[in-house]
């Protein structure tokens, strides 16, 4: 095994990357680890980053948004700097044995691995984050524990370790990007790639990720909403929640209601009914068990919670949903047709079970 360069540290020459694109990959995905690059080199007026697209196999990757990705097939290429991992979907069929060889072939030659969204999941299930702390998106975190006990599973936005970076989702992973711009051209230069995309959020890795997605958390409702989070099958009254903050029940609806302009209890019950939506419409889990896993004791007060949240019932939806996946698989071409990003034409370039197999994005 060759040993690995560090590629967190000042650097002038071209940092040569390989970006692995899947099918099903989310496009904001996709854009959050391009664009900064292409940002750079421009800020730069130079090469920064030097990239080349990376597919499975011969055929061009199609993101969720029907866009198609052409690229040189992982078993071609000879060998990289930064190799970034981009999937989403799918992600039980896209563990190959050959992608996996590949993944571990590259690692082997001394590059350095990233993953965003579902990523980091081929990197564990490759060995390749046993022994490193990691993170992968929100809804496969439980999965992602208990699959692979020899990683360290976190609740981080991103991850950094000995030549393993891992992000949750698309917003994190232009953190980690940033992170990589600072630690090679200096923080100032950083924020000026920040400033082009009016990017000014927290680039902090151990930041955790929120379902809700809310930006106007204080540091007290922050700590509560995980809190929250991690006990959506057994909700915690809010007098336990504030005194585990070392708070007063009174302080904790106060400032709930001044940054969230809501009650602790209500976005306590908004967190278990989106939980509640995930599991009907991605996993074919039993309506009582969807229930109680959303803290509901009752099946009934669970479907008036239901229909009051999301307009329609657990078993409406889930045949939506199934009606829906039937539809997309049946069909030979996207709705909008093929629309094809190259290296040479795209704007974004001028030099245990199974996780989300199911429709939809995120």
């Amino acid at each position: 095994m060759k040993s690995a360069k560090n590629i967190l540290q000042p650097e002038n020459q071209p940092l040569k990357t390989a970006v692995l694109v899947l099918d099903e990959s989310n496009t904001l995905s996709f854009a959050a680890a391009v664009d900064p690059m292409r940002a750079a080199n421009r800020l730069a007026g130079r090469g920064a980053f030097d990239w080349d697209y990376i597919t499975a196999t011969n055929e061009p990757a199609m993101l969720t948004s029907g866009l198609t990705v052409p690229g040189i097939p992982l078993a071609r290429l000879q060998g990289c700097e930064l190799l970034i991992v981009i999937a989403g979907f799918q992600l039980a069929r896209h563990a190959t044995p050959s992608l996996l060889a590949g993944l571990r072939r590259i690692a082997a030659g001394g590059a350095t691995i990233a993953g965003i969204d579902g990523g980091p999941w081929l990197m564990a299930e490759a060995g390749l984050l046993d022994g490193h702390p990691a993170t992968t998106h929100w809804e496969d975190l439980d999965n992602f524990a208990a699959r692979f006990p020899g990683v360290q599973c976190r609740n981080d936005r991103f991850t950094l370790s000995e030549c393993r970076m891992t992000s949750g989702g698309a917003t994190p992973a232009i953190e980690m990007m940033l992170h990589i711009i600072s630690s090679r051209h200096g923080a100032g230069f950083a924020s000026r790639v920040a400033g082009l995309f009016l990017y000014d959020g927290p680039g902090s890795a151990q930041r955790p990720q929120s379902r809700l997605g809310s930006a106007k958390h204080s540091s007290l409702t922050a700590r509560a909403n995980a809190l929250m989070e991690a006990a959506l099958d057994d909700p915690k009254p809010l007098s336990e929640i504030a005194e585990e903050l070392g708070t007063s029940a009174r302080s904790l609806q106060q400032q709930f209601r001044l940054r969230l302009n809501t009650t602790p209890q209500d976005h306590y019950l908004q967190l278990r009914m989106a939980e509640a939506r995930r599991l009907v419409t991605d996993t074919d889990l039993p309506i009582m068990e969807v229930a109680l896993a959303t803290g509901f004791n009752s099946q009934s007060s669970f479907a008036r919670a239901f229909r009051t949240a999301h307009g329609t019932t657990a078993r409406e939806l889930r045949q939506e949903s199934i009606g829906v996946a039937a539809k997309r698989l049946a069909a030979s071409t996207p709705l909008f047709g093929h629309t094809t990003l190259s290296k040479s034409q795209s704007p974004l370039r001028t030099s245990g079970p199974l996780p989300r197999h199911s429709t939809g994005s995120h």
